[in-house]
């Protein structure tokens, strides 16, 4: 069976209540081997929409968003000064290159604005997906949200 490609374009304000549905799927849905319930439920908590503030937070720099059939299958989005904030796409789309194509998207966007270096803070599961690119572990830290400590790790890659 053939996968239907990709279609890339860039996140918008109306786009934040199906990012924050993908973004909270994907972390209760695929991050349990390495968060509990708890740590979940305070890095995505349950609600019918996005935060306020994610249209603005979303579209502040570089937002890309592939879609499939008309379907959010993923964004990614990174400041100007190279920090990728959000990384995430569906569970169904692990491993069908879809982060890929969101990432080589942002990277090349960094090299274009002619940055040094590219930033972020990676989950346990992203790590890994961001060493298979040249990313080094800066440092490995704890993140407080909503009085739960989250552990990730503070990352870069010189371009």
């Amino acid at each position: 069976m053939k996968i239907r490609a990709l279609k890339l374009h860039p996140v918008t304000a109306q786009d934040a209540d199906a990012c924050y549905a993908l973004f909270y799927r994907t972390v209760h849905g695929g991050t349990g081997a390495f968060y509990t319930a708890v740590q979940r439920a305070a890095w995505a908590p349950a609600r019918d929409q996005a935060p306020d503030t994610w249209p603005a937070r979303l579209t502040a720099g570089y937002a890309i968003c592939a879609t499939r059939w008309g379907r959010l299958k993923g964004f990614f989005t990174m400041g100007h000064d190279g920090h990728i904030d959000f990384a995430y796409v569906a569970l169904e789309e692990m491993g069908k290159g879809t982060a890929a194509t969101l990432y080589d998207a942002c990277e090349a966007e960094a090299r274009r604005l002619g940055l040094s270096f590219m930033e972020t803070e990676a989950s346990h599961l992203a790590r890994r997906f961001f060493e298979k690119r040249g990313w080094r572990v800066v440092a490995r830290q704890t993140v407080i949200r909503d009085g739960v400590g989250i552990e990730n790790f503070r990352m870069e890659k010189a371009l």
